[in-house]
């Protein structure tokens, strides 16, 4: 007597993080690609920014690479423009693998290069909070 559940393929990794988060994306938010492969870095960038200003709960995705570590930092330091320190800022790498790592910090406290290719990093907005049961 237990719930069936089925897995059904694309469901994307982001929606997979903001369920073992929490849901910290059931509001507005946005979610930006920071591997500039196939986009400008410039637009990118300008993306980064509308998400900030409009105080947006952000997922990024393709977050660092052995050869891009600039992309997450530049990003987050535009989110802090607009954000104060305390605000929270989450990872996950990979969802829902026997190697899930999840870790829980604050805008101050993030460190980059806990990120891989792996990684979706969640940043929230100005109302963010984490709640614990």
């Amino acid at each position: 007597d237990g719930i069936d559940v089925e897995i059904v393929a694309g469901v994307t990794a982001e929606l997979a993080i903001s369920a073992i988060l929490g849901a910290p994306l059931g509001h507005d938010h946005a979610t930006i690609s920071l591997s500039d492969l196939h986009t400008d870095w410039d637009l990118i960038l300008k993306r980064v920014k509308a998400a900030a200003e409009g105080d947006l709960v952000t997922t990024f995705y393709n977050p660092r690479s052995r050869t891009r570590t600039h992309q997450l930092p530049d990003a987050l330091a535009i989110m802090a423009e607009h954000r104060p320190p305390s605000t929270p800022v989450a990872l996950v790498s990979h969802a829902e693998r026997r190697q899930q790592q999840v870790i829980m910090s604050t805008l101050e406290e993030f460190k980059p290069e806990w990120c891989g290719m792996t990684t979706l990093v969640v940043v929230g907005s100005t109302t963010t909070k984490y709640v614990s049961s």
